[in-house]
């Protein structure tokens, strides 16, 4: 899914002053490279979490499955 969103960041602090994309762990700067290194990520994180799946009796489990895949 395609996002056109323009972050308003005047200092860059949360964004790459050359492409407008939001800093992450990765330092990646393309926004295309930065979509399909977070989709590859997260599936990667469901699908352990589907073949491990977490029990959730109350809100600290999902936030531990949020933590996992984000």
């Amino acid at each position: 899914m395609r996002n056109d969103y323009q972050y308003i960041d005047p200092d860059y602090i949360y964004t790459d002053p050359e492409t407008g994309v939001l800093r992450n762990l990765a330092g990646i700067t393309d926004r295309d490279a930065l979509m399909f290194a977070e989709t590859a990520t997260t599936t990667k994180r469901a699908n352990e979490l589907k073949a491990n799946p977490v029990k959730t009796d109350d809100s600290n489990a999902l936030f531990a499955i949020n933590k996992h895949l984000f």
